[in-house]
């Protein structure tokens, strides 16, 4: 079975950093785009990035965009998602999730398989 465990989040001021960790089983890793994703207290969850199984151009959100950078590092079955700059809007449960789709995608209906999310709350 797939699993996806997220890790990293925490509390952290306005302006500081944060990095998100993914990692999953093998089988779930080997060629699928990873994103991740983010739903905060009374909203819909929303995109936040993607990045293909080459790492290759990762897509963002507008919101994120020049903020936050996604990594993966395929030996060891992990995606990341460094965040900086962090707003007080970017309070939100985090989630990693993986797609067999080809090329990025930014709708949640189009990932596959979720990790249980990790909390960042950003304080003002």
């Amino acid at each position: 079975q797939a699993l996806l465990v997220e890790s990293g989040g925490g509390l952290v001021q306005a302006g500081s950093s944060l990095k998100l960790s993914c990692t999953a089983s093998a089988r779930t890793f080997e060629n699928y785009a990873m994103g991740w994703f983010r739903q905060a207290p009374g909203k819909e969850r929303e995109f936040v990035g993607a990045i293909r199984y080459t790492g290759e151009i990762p897509l963002y959100a507008d919101s994120v965009k020049g903020r936050f950078i996604i990594s993966r590092d395929n030996a060891k079955n992990t995606v990341y998602l460094q965040m900086n700059l962090l707003k007080p809007e970017d309070t939100a449960v985090y989630y990693c999730a993986a797609s067999a789709l080809s090329g990025l995608r930014r709708t949640d209906y189009e990932y596959h398989y979720w990790g249980q999310g990790t909390q960042v709350t950003v304080s003002s």
